[in-house]
């Protein structure tokens, strides 16, 4: 898999993977057939490509091909008129599209698809993952903190309901916006999050889903301005991208946020996440997003991490886990509480959150024990953390801060 995610296909697949199955969804309307035809143009493409090139297009060209494989299969399959009429319909080069509301775009539609309140929570977000940001089934596993076969298992039981209830592939009307907007952010958060920190690979980044995120959240935004939590939400990816170029060296290694080179974030990014913090705060209705871009915009204010206002932060990370008790903001708010309070008060909170299949989680708790001198427990914290890592700059990272204690 490895040799994959890192060849030019590989990277197309990353790219162009969660376009190609929204618009086959939209003239399709089911979802595996869709998968299955994107798939097979995949291979198709391993088969062909290296022979021939990749084409100028290469998003273009997998939609087309996943298009005509679904074409070629229905006709084989044209038992029933309907199986038919839905390969007719497949040759027509822009098929009429029922409830679009204001907003065209196949890859928001397929969001509000997969949030909808006929499935379960947990099942919303992984399944737009799954179909959106082509994640595999063991990379949403580790994203959610559960094992891939119930992980593998939500997948099939959601894709099932769609089917079943027929939920309507299409942007809901505006009295409907509302209840799903909470799942539409968690995905855009979890799919900018995938990009931000890739849960598997041999890159910490992958920027295509960060654009991707951030793309479709600007569409949100327009899509709902009253809405605070969603500029909330564009607000916080704004500004977490804005030090993506700077999170990594120049040989891939991960850089933490107090040893970055600041002249290399991204300070138009900066400006426009902060003047969107700043609207957010005229509203006065807080929420988690909103929260979480005001304590980002504090962090791009510091000219240097000495600089950071690490106690207007945990005031910050406060306001968060009373309206988000998760126990990662828990974990996150500790951070926070290490810089104010010291690094023995932060391992004091670590106890009982419940985060021991989380690699971040033991990552924080050794270098708390490190910096209290404790070695022979902080080494055998990097390794519980190195034990759960799958992402090989993290790997990489989480090595060289063992090796450096005399694990």
């Amino acid at each position: 898999m490895g040799s994959f995610e890192s060849s030019p296909l590989g990277r197309v697949f990353r790219e162009e993977s969660g376009r190609a199955v929204a618009t086959l969804i939209r003239v399709l309307g089911d979802v595996d057939q869709a998968e299955d035809a994107v798939q097979e143009a995949f291979a198709v493409a391993a088969e062909r490509w290296p022979r021939t090139g990749s084409p100028p297009n290469p998003g273009g060209w997998i939609t087309t091909t996943a298009r005509n494989r679904a074409i070629d299969r229905l006709r084989r399959e044209a038992k029933r008129h309907d199986r038919h009429a839905q390969a007719m319909r497949l040759n027509d080069p822009d098929p009429p599209v029922e409830g679009l509301g204001v907003v065209r775009d196949d890859q928001l539609r397929l969001i509000f698809t997969c949030c909808h309140p006929a499935l379960a929570r947990h099942a919303q977000v992984a399944l737009t993952l799954r179909l959106l940001g082509g994640l595999q089934t063991p990379e949403i596993a580790r994203a959610f903190l559960v094992p891939e076969a119930t992980m593998a298992q939500r997948l099939v039981l959601a894709k099932r309901k769609i089917k079943a209830a027929r939920i309507p592939y299409r942007v809901p009307d505006d009295a409907e916006l509302p209840s799903r907007l909470r799942s539409v952010l968690d995905v855009l958060y979890l799919v900018f999050n995938e990009g931000h920190s890739a849960s598997s690979g041999g890159e910490l980044v992958r920027a295509d889903l960060c654009a991707e995120a951030i793309r479709l959240a600007r569409l949100l935004a327009q899509l709902m301005p009253d809405e605070a939590e969603a500029i909330g939400l564009l607000a916080l990816l704004l500004l977490a991208d804005s030090r993506l170029q700077a999170r990594t060296s120049a040989d891939g290694s991960l850089v933490l946020l107090a040893d970055q080179d600041r002249s290399r974030w991204d300070h138009q990014l900066i400006a426009e996440g902060q003047a969107l913090v700043r609207a957010c705060l005229r509203r006065n209705a807080p929420g988690p997003y909103q929260i979480q871009a005001a304590i980002n915009a504090v962090h791009s204010d510091a000219p240097t991490a000495a600089d950071t206002e690490w106690g207007q932060i945990l005031r910050l990370y406060d306001q968060l886990l009373a309206l988000a008790p998760t126990p990662v903001v828990a974990l996150n708010r500790a951070v926070a509480v290490a810089e104010v309070e010291g690094p023995k008060a932060a391992l004091d909170l670590l106890d009982g959150l419940g985060l021991e299949r989380y690699h971040l989680f033991h990552a924080t708790r050794a270098d708390l024990l490190e910096r209290l001198g404790r070695s022979a427990e902080a080494a055998e914290a990097y390794a519980a953390a190195l034990g759960l890592v799958s992402n090989a700059a993290e790997r990489r990272f989480l090595e060289g801060r063992r090796a450096s204690i005399g694990g």
